[in-house]
Parts: structure tokens; C-alpha cells; sequence
């Protein structure tokens, strides 16, 4: 169980190397203003998106389910940081497909936020990272 935990940890990585740096990426495409550029972001994010994080978070989710109905369910059944994880885990995923539509509309230009915004909106992850791993490794609940 260790060798799926420790993938756990490592796709886990990857997912979030892909949710810090898109958002990043949208900055500097809402703050381009030339066709070479906006179109060379377009690449940027579609492969980063496609390529490296949704493919860390579905493989992450799996070994996380794995975990959870191989021996957490038994050992950790009704414990408040458990809990308090998945629904965190649940609102990343939201932040995800929130990025799959950012994506979308940068696609297509229809993009309505400015650099600022995407500044912001590239926060929310870390707070998010910061909260799983307390949880994790700390069990405060």
C-alpha cells in the first residue's frame, strides 16, 4: 500500500504543478495583445491542461480511491479530517473544470477577465494545498 500512497503523493505533484502554472499562464495570455502570442498560449495551456493536469488529477483520484476503499473506510470511519479532505479534494475538482472553462474561453476569445483577476484566481490552490496536507499530516479533527 505504501508504492500507491507514494504515486498518490507524485501524481498528486504533477496535479497541482498543472493547477498552479495554468492559471499563471492565463496572466500572461489576458495580458497579451498580439496574434504570435496569444495563439503560442493557446498551446501552452491546451497541452498543459490535456497533457500533464488532467491527467495527474484522474490518476491521483484513482490511487486516492483506491486508498480510501482498500483500508482508510476501515481504519478511519467517521473521522472529521477525512471528511474535511474529500470535500476540499471535491472543490479542487471543481477549480479544475473552472479551469477546463477558462481554457475554453481563451480558445475561442472569449476571455473576460483581466490579468489581475487571473492573479487572484491563482491563489485559491495553494490555500487549497496548504489545508489537505495540515489535514493529512497533521489530523487536527
Amino acid at each position: 500500500m505504501l508504492w500507491i500512497k507514494a504515486f498518490h503523493v507524485i501524481f498528486m505533484v504533477t496535479w497541482f504543478a498543472g493547477l498552479f502554472y495554468l492559471p499563471r499562464l492565463f496572466v500572461y495570455h489576458a495580458m497579451s495583445d498580439d496574434a504570435t502570442s496569444i495563439e503560442r498560449f493557446k498551446i501552452m495551456e491546451r497541452k498543459l491542461f490535456y497533457g500533464i493536469m488532467t491527467p495527474g488529477g484522474i490518476i491521483t483520484l484513482a490511487l486516492g480511491l483506491w486508498m480510501l476503499f482498500d483500508y482508510a473506510l476501515e481504519s478511519y470511519s467517521g473521522s472529521s479530517w477525512l471528511d474535511t479532505k474529500l470535500l476540499l479534494v471535491a472543490i479542487l475538482i471543481g477549480y479544475h473544470v473552472y479551469c477546463w472553462k477558462l481554457l475554453q474561453d481563451f480558445k475561442y476569445d472569449r476571455n473576460r477577465h483581466g490579468h489581475v483577476w487571473y492573479r487572484w484566481f491563482n491563489e485559491f490552490p495553494v490555500i487549497l494545498l496548504v489545508l489537505i496536507v495540515i489535514l493529512v499530516i497533521v489530523k487536527p479533527f
